[in-house]
C-alpha cells in the first residue's frame, strides 16, 4: 500500500524525545484520519537503548496528555532509512550534524529540524529532558506538539490535501 508519505525522527538514544515526537504525531494524523497515507517512525543516532521501551518519564508525561508510547522500541537510524523516509525530522543540532554525515548527498534535502515547523519564538531545538527534572518532560511535549501541528500542515500540503 501507498503511504504518501513517511515521517522519521530522530534523536540521539530514541527513548525521550523522538518516541514522544512518533506518538504525538501518530495521534495528529489519526485525528485527521490520514494513518493510512503517512508512516511514522522514531530512531536514535547511537545504539545506546536499542529494543528498549521510551523512557518511563516520557512516557508517564505523554500519558497525561492522552499519548500512549508504551508499543515503541528504540532502534538506531539504518542507512536503508536514507531511502524509505521522505521526510527525517532531528531534534537538535547535533542529531542534524550526525544525520548530515551519515546521509548520502542526493538525500541531504530529507534532512530538517523537528522545531522548523513550530510556530517562530519556542526555539531551534526540542531540548534534551533525560539529565533533568520532571519540567523538561513537560518541555519537550510542549515544543513536540506545535512542531508536529506544523509538520501535519507541511504532510497535507505535500499530499496536496486540504488542512484539517
Amino acid at each position: 500500500m501507498d503511504h504518501g508519505f513517511s515521517v522519521l525522527f530522530v534523536c540521539m538514544g530514541n527513548i525521550c524525545r523522538s518516541p514522544t515526537a512518533e506518538g504525538v504525531f501518530r495521534h495528529l494524523v489519526r485525528q485527521a484520519g490520514l494513518q493510512d497515507r503517512i508512516r511514522i517512525d522514531s530512531a536514535g543516532t547511537h545504539d545506546y537503548h536499542v529494543g528498549a521501551p521510551p523512557d518511563e518519564r516520557s512516557c508517564h508525561h505523554a500519558s497525561l496528555r492522552g499519548y500512549d508510547l508504551a508499543d515503541l522500541r528504540a532502534r538506531q537510524v539504518k542507512a536503508l532509512d536514507f531511502e524509505r523516509f521522505d521526510l527525517i525530522c532531528a531534534m537538535d543540532w547535533e542529531n542534524l550534524e550526525l544525520l548530515e554525515d551519515a546521509c548520502p548527498p542526493r538525500h541531504r534535502a530529507k534532512l530538517k529540524r523537528l522545531m522548523e515547523f513550530a510556530p517562530q519564538g519556542l526555539g531551534e531545538v526540542v531540548p534534551d529532558p533525560y539529565y533533568g527534572g520532571e519540567h523538561g518532560f513537560e518541555q519537550v511535549l510542549d515544543h513536540v506538539e506545535a512542531a508536529c501541528a506544523g509538520l501535519l500542515q507541511h504532510v497535507q500540503r505535500k499530499l496536496d490535501l486540504p488542512p484539517v
